[in-house]
């Protein structure tokens, strides 16, 4: 016991916030540097490589379980507060909703377009080499028609503003709690769920949904400029293809997703947003983890959404 004392007595001495002497510190360590000598060094137990896999996995199991059950309860604070805002219409952010459906809508919308119109010129391409070869040249106008409204148009769109609205509310709302600001707003009385986040969510809401159509617009425009050029097929023939052989319920089954991947997009960046802790590091990581959560949830639920819509027979 007595070893054991003079060994801890080592150890505190080395600490900064150490208040001996320096010849009480300076006798201490010299004990201690003594024991070292005598003693043997505590070997940690050795563990097998398939432990260690494990050990990882169920570590990184449980964070994910944690991130979720943090996700859900943070969207049921914005449903409360919205649900609380509906019976105070005074209370309603207008100047704040209306700017940030102009930065994450009006703003994205050249490069959702360009975007969008560069893929849909490759899917007709693609696939008018392909059908060409089986003699069915005219059906590049329905897979144009059916991957952009179905599919692509929501999908592009919601992923480009999962990596560019998603890490701005993040970076925002962290450089907030970074500079104390949200705790200065709870000290003024206000709520930081009405103030910084229901007008985000409301803007995303409003806004995917426009860049959703503008996608699909420009997707089929791109398909039928590609068709127009290398398959001789006319803007007034295909028109007529789109309206003989698309339906409408598959601009329906797309444009209907657009809402849930804007409010799952709008959550996860601002719930990564209030998770920083202070450094301009904690901000750069959180920024990156709400863009990998956001485009992951994104094509998990599209995945999800496609096979649902495939056993309806939508």
């Amino acid at each position: 016991m007595e070893l054991l004392g003079a060994e801890r007595l080592g150890r505190s001495a080395e600490h900064p916030n150490c208040r001996l002497g320096a010849a009480e510190r300076a006798l201490l360590q010299t004990v201690y540097c003594s024991l070292a000598d005598f003693c043997e060094p505590v070997r940690e137990p050795e563990v097998a490589a398939g432990i260690q896999l494990l050990t990882r996995i169920g570590r990184a199991v449980d964070l994910v379980w944690q991130d979720t059950l943090q996700l859900l309860g943070f969207i049921g604070l914005i449903l409360e507060t919205l649900v609380r805002g509906l019976f105070h219409p005074r209370r309603w952010r207008i100047t704040p909703t209306v700017a940030h459906i102009e930065q994450t809508g009006l703003d994205a919308a050249p490069i959702v377009a360009l975007l969008t119109f560069l893929v849909g010129a490759v899917v007709a391409f693609l696939g008018a080499t392909v059908l060409k070869s089986f003699g069915a040249s005219v059906f590049t106008v329905d897979l144009v028609a059916f991957s952009f409204l179905r599919e692509f148009g929501v999908l592009l769109t919601a992923i480009l503003m999962a990596g560019r609205t998603a890490s701005a509310f993040t970076a925002q709302i962290g450089s907030m709690k970074a500079n104390e600001e949200i705790d200065a707003i709870r000290t003024l009385g206000l709520d930081p769920m009405e103030l910084l986040v229901l007008p985000r969510v409301l803007a995303l809401l409003i806004a995917l949904p426009m860049l959703t159509f503008l996608a699909m617009l420009c997707g089929i425009v791109g398909g039928g400029v590609v068709c127009a050029l290398a398959l001789g097929i006319s803007p007034a023939m295909f028109l007529s293809l789109l309206q003989a052989d698309i339906g409408i319920q598959h601009f329906f089954v797309g444009l209907v997703k657009a809402p849930l991947f804007a409010f799952l997009i709008a959550a996860v960046g601002c719930l990564e947003g209030f998770k920083v802790s202070g450094s301009a590091e904690s901000v750069g990581a959180h920024t990156t983890s709400s863009v990998v959560q956001s485009i992951f949830i994104v094509i998990m639920l599209d995945a999800v959404a496609a096979l649902f819509f495939m056993e309806m027979g939508w």
